[in-house]
């Protein structure tokens, strides 16, 4: 559903003009109310709230018991926000998200097929960085594709 890297910019108060592309997908969806939650690559991910209940769902089955569970629950769940694309077509990146992840004025909204991930522009292109050299090493045999 969501594909592809756009680079955007924040403006004085934190809101995000999400792509006129993604906006009425997001609208029929899920009439424009979203949710934001950080991930550990320090990035905000943004899904479209019906998306983000299935999700919520398979963590909250997560065995508290499991440090790493109860840390991915902390990480996910805790941080999550809901978020609303205004009449302008934009939402609001909530200030604690945006500090936690170090978004500062330019930003890259990546597509995942249900969400988007947003990046500060610079960790972007470090990230992507790593990504060919991690590519370049080769996938190993558990992975038959390509390209």
């Amino acid at each position: 559903m969501f594909r592809g890297v756009t680079r955007l910019t924040l403006d004085s108060k934190g809101r995000l003009a999400i792509p006129s592309k993604n906006r009425d997908v997001l609208m029929n969806k899920a009439q424009g109310r979203l949710m934001a939650t950080v991930e550990s690559r320090r990035c905000v991910l943004i899904y479209p709230e019906p998306e983000w209940v299935l999700i919520e769902e398979k963590v909250n089955r997560l065995p508290t018991t499991n440090p790493k569970a109860r840390a991915l629950q902390e990480l996910l769940i805790g941080n999550a926000r809901d978020v609303e694309l205004d009449s302008s077509g934009r939402i609001l990146v909530p200030p604690e998200l945006r500090d936690f992840v170090g978004l500062a004025k330019d930003v890259a909204l990546v597509g995942q097929g249900n969400k988007f991930q947003l990046w500060d522009s610079t960790s972007w292109d470090a990230h992507m960085d790593e990504a060919i050299r991690l590519y370049e090493d080769g996938l190993g045999p558990e992975f038959d594709i390509s390209l």
